[in-house]
């Protein structure tokens, strides 16, 4: 077995986990991994560099993923030795291609795997625009893709509990897609930044922002997105405390996307009927309305991607909530584990925050045997 202690740093299941999983590298406990498996330290080391990036070699973990998400011939690099040439259409196809293996890779990653690269290429997004000649039609579509880019580069920042970076970035994003005339991005990235704010004890502010991203949307923009900058005034009335017009902006949402919607924008793929009752639920949560809640929550996990495992954790504690204020502890201290176990083998603030909010709902119930020991085991995640 592994020493219990390496210097004063404690070893835990969950960080054993993190090892197995990619999240973290065991840099102080390699030599003690090296003699519990007998293996030459020179090797741990050098796998070690290639997780870092520091030396080529075949990726595994997260890097692993963005190889495989991130289509490959980087078109911004190197970029010093592309300073005033002329740029075309076909490079900011491949910057789009990019751009979208982003959004896929924060489906089955997390921020803090992901905040590091997103970043690096937003600002070689820039500096190409910056330093490269182009038609004006070019020039406006990599502003879009600038746009497009800030805007998951602050969706990944926020989880990574990188709020101020996660502003900033989405406040560029805008300029981008503002310059680039793109009405239904700058709604997109409006609406981001609202519901972060929204999410960060700043309701007046994120639930104006989040009207005024759909007002900029306009009638006219594709259903998907339209249906998007709805839920999100839904989300924002409901963390504001205001029930009636949550729900109304929930129908909205709903009526919005049953419309056709061929032209619907790439980062809005993931907008459907079952996301919208996922909304639906966390609404009917927080306004407490358990019945209604925990029934839609039910169904969608037991349909929803398991490899999408941060909603996953995100959409549990949402039901365990739910579970506990239908009077179910037992069944929410279930939901509870689930949640907390898979948010320690995560980079994502989102998932931390959630298992905090469980945990301190759960308090109210905490002479129930299955709570007790529930609280017991994870009570300290209340002080991280």
């Amino acid at each position: 077995m592994l020493c219990a202690v390496s210097g004063t740093q404690s070893l835990t299941r969950n960080e054993v986990s993190r090892w197995e999983r990619g999240g973290r590298i065991p840099e102080s406990w390699l030599p003690f991994i090296a003699e519990t498996l007998r293996a030459p330290l020179g090797e741990l080391e050098r796998a070690a560099a290639y997780a870092r990036g520091e030396m080529d070699g075949p990726p595994f973990g997260a890097a692993a993923v963005l190889c495989e998400l991130i289509p490959p011939g980087d078109p911004l690099a190197p970029l010093a030795s592309r300073t005033g040439r002329r740029i075309g259409s076909d490079d900011v196809a491949s910057l789009a291609a990019r751009v979208h293996g982003f959004r896929l890779a924060d489906d089955v990653l997390t921020g803090g795997d992901l905040v590091a690269p997103v970043f690096r290429e937003l600002n070689a997004a820039i500096q190409l625009y910056r330093e490269s000649t182009h038609t004006e039609a070019v020039g406006s579509k990599l502003l879009a893709q600038i746009g497009e880019l800030a805007q998951i580069a602050g969706w990944i920042a926020s989880d990574a509990g990188q709020h101020e970076k996660a502003e900033r970035v989405y406040r560029i994003g805008i300029e981008a897609a503002r310059q680039a005339g793109d009405g239904p991005l700058v709604a997109h990235l409006a609406g981001s930044l609202a519901y972060q704010l929204s999410n960060t004890g700043h309701e007046r502010a994120g639930l104006d922002l989040a009207r005024a991203a759909l007002d900029e949307g306009g009638p006219d923009a594709p259903s998907r997105a339209r249906a998007l900058f709805f839920d999100r005034v839904a989300w924002a009335h409901t963390c504001a405390g205001e029930a009636q017009p949550a729900m109304q902006a929930l129908e909205q949402a709903h009526d919005a996307l049953t419309e056709a919607d061929d032209d619907a924008p790439q980062w809005a793929y993931w907008v459907s009927t079952e996301e919208l009752e996922v909304m639906d639920a966390r609404v009917f949560t927080e306004l407490h309305r358990p019945l209604r809640a925990v029934p839609l929550l039910t169904d969608v996990l037991s349909r929803y991607d398991a490899t999408h495992a941060r909603e996953v954790a995100l959409y549990r504690s949402w039901l365990a909530v739910a579970l506990a204020d239908a009077n179910e502890p037992e069944r929410a201290a279930e939901e509870a584990r689930r949640v907390i176990s898979a948010s320690a083998d995560m980079t994502s603030d989102r998932t931390v925050s959630r298992a905090r909010v469980v945990l301190q709902r759960l308090g109210d119930f905490e002479k129930v045997p299955e709570v007790r020991g529930l609280l017991h085991d994870h009570g300290h995640v209340l002080s991280v």
